[in-house]
């Protein structure tokens, strides 16, 4: 095994960019390497034998660990990384975006150009086709416009149509909006939106997972498509085919348990199918205006309330007692949560809640959650 050389300014950094250059050691296996070797460093002075005892490791990838020699490659990425002021986010990193730390696949090492804050308290993911049409188009400007007053950072692909189109309006509205790209910082596809990407960067940025000199290759896309649905607080899609990079990307934000919109069109129109398959699916929220963004999530203003502790029905179950106590307890609480904490077999329980609801004791929330009126 060659190790790093020893000029190398940043040899943590070195080490953090070189295991996603593994060979068959993707996300998921790097973090499961880093928590079972103790830190990045430590996987490249494993013997073999020893990797091979990891859980996921078989002969061959403990092979590519222990024979990995491209650290030249990685040195060259250092230097560009220094050379065009480059952000280096590992996703262990104080300034990693918090969103994605918490999803298994999210990428272990992240490149960011740009001066948006990507742990923004308000995320709004805007995506859909690259052939919108002027009704997708004047709604993202009345979307944009809405949110304006929100301070919501935009984050959508950069890609022709709806993507390029979002990050026109949050600059327009000063809006800070980024960018997620399916290939290294050293250009911008398509090259007909370097002179927005240019903006973005005074106002944004630009994000990949990407290292220097990666060409967008069609399979980069979708991975693309995950940090768009991992980073968002909710995602909204425009106009979409039933197939394509948008309805990826509203999939994955729903396992992601984000929040999910589409805008409706009409039935038959090619550009609004897969948005109306999302609503009939119960995969999105209808949106039918632009401000249903900022009342399904909660992001008007707050007006104070006298707290007025309810009342009781006298026919409320034991169950549905424990339930409105733990609620009471915690403010707000998810289905798994209070399944696992109460005890209750998830079924039962989300009877329980339906029924507390329609008494008008609890509401659902946005992501899921449950709080007590």
């Amino acid at each position: 095994m060659q190790s790093a050389v020893s000029h190398t300014p940043d040899k943590d950094l070195l080490y953090k960019i070189a295991i996603t250059q593994i060979y068959g050691v993707g996300d998921v296996l790097a973090k499961n390497l880093i928590s079972y070797c103790g830190g990045v460093s430590e996987i490249f002075n494993q013997k073999k034998q020893k990797l091979q005892r990891i859980p996921g490791i078989g002969e061959k990838t403990a092979d590519a660990i222990a024979q990995f020699s491209d650290f030249d490659r990685v040195e060259e990425e250092l230097k560009f990384i220094t050379k065009h002021k480059i952000k280096p986010l590992f996703y262990l990193d104080e300034h990693y975006p918090e969103r994605l730390r918490h999803i298994a696949d999210a990428p272990c090492m992240l490149y960011y150009l740009g001066n948006a804050d990507l742990n923004n308290t308000k995320i709004v993911g805007i995506v859909g086709t690259r052939k919108c049409t002027e009704y997708g188009k004047h709604f993202v400007d009345e979307l944009v416009s809405t949110l304006a007053s929100t301070g919501a950072l935009v984050v959508s692909g950069l890609a022709l149509g709806v993507d390029v189109h979002a990050h026109r309006a949050a600059l327009k509205n000063n809006l800070s909006t980024v960018g997620v790209v399916a290939h290294g910082l050293d250009r911008v596809y398509p090259p007909q939106n370097t002179s927005v990407a240019k903006r973005m960067l005074e106002n944004g940025g630009l994000l990949t997972e990407y290292l220097s000199g990666t060409i967008p290759d069609r399979e980069n896309f979708p991975m693309r498509n995950r940090i768009v649905a991992g980073m968002c607080d909710v995602l909204i899609v425009v106009e979409t085919a039933e197939r394509g990079g948008a309805m990826i990307t509203a999939e994955l934000a729903n396992g992601y348990n984000k929040e999910v919109m589409a805008l409706p069109g009409r039935v038959g129109d090619a550009v609004s199918a897969g948005c109306n398959y999302l609503i009939k699916s119960n995969k999105a929220s209808i949106l039918t205006k632009p401000s249903d963004v900022i009342e399904w999530m909660g992001w008007g203003e707050k007006v104070a309330k006298i707290q007025v502790q309810p009342t009781l029905p006298l026919d409320i179950s034991k169950e549905e007692i424990s339930i409105m106590e733990h609620l009471r307890l915690h403010k707000k609480a998810s289905l798994d949560d209070m399944a696992f904490e109460l005890q209750m077999n998830q079924t039962q329980l989300s009877m329980y809640l339906l029924n507390l609801e329609m008494t008008g004791l609890i509401r659902t929330l946005p992501g899921k959650f449950y709080e007590c009126v």
